[in-house]
């Protein structure tokens, strides 16, 4: 498998960025000076948070070449950095340290949100997003496909790549450093055409640790079809031929 894939990932990017637009909407700050925009994949996160702070500093980070490539093209005159945000920065401090749907590819989360946290300056926030359905039903199809004997010893880094917590991890851990923090859940339910682009949707994401596991094309085309026979009696039909698919995010705002 290749790395991140930009056009894939926009492929549906109405419903990534609206997460973006609600979390942010939601921030309490009048004018921030210095934005960062850590995991900013091919910009469309950095370009909410411009919108709503036209005057701030703003940086957009990704550890992703071609998701970067993809940014500077739609946004040229825009500030981009490769770097992994569990070690970028360095003493650098912000108004705002935002993340979309990043955080999830951190291990260490406990460990990482303090030192985000801490470039963080005296009135400013912390704010990020991150999906919340590791125990969804598309989630479980995978886990159980993951579990084929063809494969299964070669799934473990997978099933492990993504961690997501309980709201109360993420309050514990802010709360200790004293930040005043405002945290929610919400559930998406998006309209997809068909079946089948639910697993258009996690191709670019959470399953892309599974399928780079496999070393044969034929391997990934076995995953995926035995996915996509799952997920189209899982989600069936409505009346008109589209398909629900629910999705559900966290929300935290930690303020210092």
């Amino acid at each position: 498998m290749a790395g991140w894939d930009a056009d894939h990932y926009l492929k549906f990017g109405d419903e990534r960025t609206r997460p973006v637009e609600e979390l942010v909407r939601r921030i309490e700050l009048e004018a921030p000076a210095r934005i960062v925009d850590l995991g900013c994949g091919p910009g469309n996160s950095t370009a909410v948070l411009r919108g709503r702070w036209p005057e701030a500093s703003i940086v957009g980070v990704d550890s992703s070449e071609a998701m970067l490539a993809a940014a500077r093209e739609v946004y040229p005159e825009a500030v981009w950095e490769l770097g992994d945000m569990v070690t970028w920065g360095g003493d650098r401090r912000f108004d705002l340290v935002f993340s979309n749907a990043a955080l999830q590819w951190v291990q260490d989360q406990e460990a990482v949100l303090a030192r985000l946290f801490s470039m963080v300056d005296q009135g400013g926030v912390l704010a990020f997003q991150i999906p919340c359905n590791m125990f969804s039903k598309l989630r479980v199809m995978v886990r159980e496909i993951s579990e084929d004997a063809a494969w299964t010893d070669r799934m473990e880094g997978a099933r492990t790549a993504l961690r997501m917590e309980e709201p109360s991890f993420y309050y514990d851990v802010l709360a200790g450093a004293g930040a005043r923090i405002d945290l929610w859940e919400t559930e998406y339910h998006h309209v997809m055409p068909e079946s089948g682009a639910i697993v258009e949707w996690i191709a670019s994401t959470g399953l892309r640790p599974f399928l780079e596991a496999l070393e044969e094309e034929g391997e990934r085309e076995r995953f995926t079809g035995m996915l996509r026979e799952r997920v189209k009696e899982g989600y069936p039909e409505r009346a008109d031929g589209k398909v629900l698919f629910p999705f559900r995010r966290l929300f935290v705002v930690g303020y210092r």
